[in-house]
């Protein structure tokens, strides 16, 4: 039969020994205890004094203090970026007023929505906060609908620029000047009694009237394609092409100041006029023509503005 272990002490106050009941869970309760409050101290000091066990403690707060800090700065960098997607709308809205003023259409909403890709993007980045996944993933979504607004604002800003360009060089090519001082009829182009032959015929410029030897000006800019006598009618004569289908003719000129292949500036002095071919007197005969159909040059007058005067103008703007 196996012996039972027996703890007494002295009771003083019996002055007889006793025996200590449940010693044994009492001893082991209090190792607990004392361990327990041993290692609890333990990690407190371990808290406060610099992890110096090794266990983390402040690597995690670290690592939440960033996170805290990540996330304002995210949070702020959105707010930002719906900023910049304000501006945006703004440009937007300035770039169609530009696109109207050069001539090309403007870029409507549908077009615009289906350019930056419509509605938002949802990215799932894995990380285990939701608030941060949030913000991450609403950041992102935004950042690239700005990248795809801002490339769509670009090529519309290019089609701005290279209209304009392709609108100087048309319009500066446009015969908008009268290309001679002197006095013509608004009923000079079209069917009329030719001066000499004395019967109805179809004219197809216009007569302006002034003395021989007055300046002739280009009516816009372009390249001589002859310059020379012509042998018939129009005695000596310029043509001039404009480019984009403009053509201008001057004829019964008395003096040629260019040649063929030159290029000349709207305003620019090309001849004086004179009275050779088939003429009854002194006149510019000028002709208007594009793609091959000849208009009224009336219809292209700028009567007020006197042609010697256009380059002085355009020199004093600049």
């Amino acid at each position: 039969m196996k012996s039972k272990i027996r703890f007494f002490y002295l009771s003083e106050r019996h002055l007889r020994y006793k025996e200590i009941r449940l010693f044994r869970t009492k001893l082991s309760t209090s190792i607990v205890l004392v361990t327990g409050a041993l290692l609890f101290s333990l990690l407190y000091i371990n808290h406060y004094y610099f992890d110096f066990l090794g266990l983390g403690y402040s690597r995690i707060t670290s690592l939440t203090n960033e996170k805290r800090i990540l996330q304002q700065q995210l949070q702020k960098l959105t707010t930002q970026m719906a900023k910049m997607e304000t501006t945006l709308d703004r440009l937007s809205d300035r770039s169609n007023e530009l696109r109207l003023m050069v001539d090309l259409p403007k870029i409507d909403e549908d077009t615009r929505r289906a350019g930056v890709g419509g509605g938002a993007v949802s990215y799932d980045f894995g990380l285990a906060s939701n608030d941060a996944g949030r913000l991450l993933n609403n950041s992102t979504s935004l950042l690239d609908k700005i990248a795809r607004e801002i490339e769509l604002q670009k090529k519309s800003y290019d089609e701005i620029y290279n209209r304009y360009e392709y609108n100087k060089d048309f319009f500066a090519g446009i015969p908008a000047l009268k290309p001679m001082n002197g006095y013509y009829s608004t009923i000079g182009f079209g069917l009329r009694m030719h001066p000499v032959l004395g019967i109805y015929k179809t004219h197809d410029g216009l007569d302006i009237i002034s003395d021989v030897g007055t300046a002739v000006y280009a009516a816009g800019n372009g390249v001589v394609e002859y310059a020379t006598h012509s042998g018939g009618g129009y005695g000596k004569v310029i043509l001039i092409n404009h480019r984009y289908g403009y053509q201008t003719l001057y004829a019964h000129l008395s003096k040629i100041r260019v040649s063929e292949g030159q290029m000349v500036k709207r305003g620019e002095r090309i001849a004086e006029s004179g009275k050779t071919g088939l003429v009854s007197g002194p006149h510019l005969h000028y002709e208007v023509r594009h793609r091959g159909v000849k208009l009224n040059p009336i219809d292209f007058f700028l009567d007020d503005l006197p042609p010697q005067d256009y380059l002085p103008r355009l020199a004093s703007r600049n």
